[in-house]
């Protein structure tokens, strides 16, 4: 996006003078879901499409928080505790992390600053986490701080969301919204935090993400459900076995189980972690069609194994793969709507989207969105302008 038109964006709300501008991705995860509690590999990337900041410094103690994509401003008095508060709904994403920065001792003075999305909203490609490391790199960034650690960005983020937040997420979205890299997915073991680079090459094919419009819709006690009904497959092998989690189990080891709803959540995440390995050998070789094949297979674990799809993303994944130039497609994120990724021809993208939409809309009555997304980098600093 222009900086002039951020900037344009900045000096109505507050002004004109100096803007910095910054940028942190949106995320996709390419194959690895429901796994990252059990002890697997995710497969994330950072994307194109994202959340800016424009901020100015203040002489003041003073913090201003606005968002074109929300009502209102959050006011933070640095002189004052920061808590947590229901009303500044977004804004308690940024304010933990101003609050943990400063408990880290590093100095924070006064600003005013816009945030701007075009993420979509409520699709699953994590803009939380999006915002919560945008604020982080930004104070360390104001700081001089050299050589800024991004795995401790994403360690900092994290804990703010499971703790001042109070949300129990994983690491994954704020480990691929800072240590993103263009045109590379992050092969990352959740357990330790190791992760390589895998270069991300479609060669003539394109990603595109599918936006369900169907809000999603995972509460908190079929979350639960899943990683309770897991723990219990879990407790069930290493009776048998030593293990330290599920992802370490071999497809024989379902024979142990005898609950067939129990061996299905199991089985999915095996298999699951394991077509992660076989993505990143494929994608290595530079077998695109392969690494396609097993979004269609990741997908019908998510639906028959784990349950988590729901008619919407079944009905757009199942429309996608109808098209002739969409090689394979699966459901991205938590599940019961949001997103789904197709890969999809060059040259083929707008027919596919046409097409897709048209059906989708014939079956479920609700207008999808779509976005021709490459990989990209992770949060940084655009320039002062």
């Amino acid at each position: 996006m222009e900086v002039k038109i951020l900037k344009d964006m900045f000096e109505k709300e507050y002004g004109e003078g100096v803007v910095d501008v910054y940028f942190s991705p949106g995320r996709v995860n390419l194959i690895g879901e429901h796994i990252d509690y059990n002890g697997g590999y995710v497969f994330p990337g950072a994307l194109t499409i994202g959340i800016y900041g424009m901020l100015r410094d203040r002489s003041d103690n003073i913090i201003r928080l606005r968002s074109k994509n929300a009502i209102g401003e959050v006011v933070i008095d640095l002189d004052r505790e920061i808590v947590y508060d229901e009303r500044d709904d977004w804004g308690n994403y940024p304010k933990g992390v101003i609050k943990k920065i400063m408990e880290l001792g590093y100095k924070v003075n006064g600003f005013d600053i816009l945030f701007y999305s075009n993420l979509p909203d409520g699709a699953g490609l994590s803009s939380s986490a999006a915002i919560e490391v945008l604020t982080a790199y930004i104070l360390l960034h104001k700081n001089k701080a050299e050589d800024i650690d991004r795995v401790e960005i994403a360690k900092l983020c994290q804990e703010v969301e499971n703790k001042f937040v109070g949300v129990n997420c994983g690491i994954m979205d704020q480990f691929a919204v800072s240590v993103g890299r263009e045109n590379n997915a992050i092969l990352l073991d959740c357990s330790n935090l190791y992760y390589e680079y895998v270069p991300f090459n479609l060669k003539d094919s394109s990603l595109v993400i599918m936006n369900t419009n169907k809000r999603r819709e995972l509460s908190e006690s079929k979350y639960n459900e899943r990683r309770a009904e897991c723990d219990k497959a879990l407790d069930i092998i290493k009776a048998h076995k030593e293990i330290e989690n599920l992802c370490q189990a071999e497809i024989k080891d379902l024979d142990y189980i005898e609950d067939e709803t129990i061996k299905k959540r199991a089985r999915h995440a095996i298999t699951e972690n394991m077509r992660v390995k076989e993505a990143v050998k494929v994608l290595r070789e530079g077998d695109i069609e392969a690494f396609s094949k097993l979004l269609i297979q990741s997908h019908k674990s998510l639906k028959e194994d784990y349950e988590v799809t729901g008619l919407h993303l079944d009905a757009i994944v199942e429309e996608a793969l109808k098209f002739k130039g969409c090689l394979g497609a699966r459901m991205t994120g938590a599940g019961f709507g949001g997103c789904a990724i197709a890969i999809v021809k060059e040259g083929m993208e707008e027919e596919f989207i046409n097409e897709v939409s048209n059906r989708y809309k014939d079956r479920t009555g609700i207008k999808a969105d779509f976005y021709i997304s490459k990989i990209g980098d992770g949060v940084k600093f655009i320039g002062r302008c």
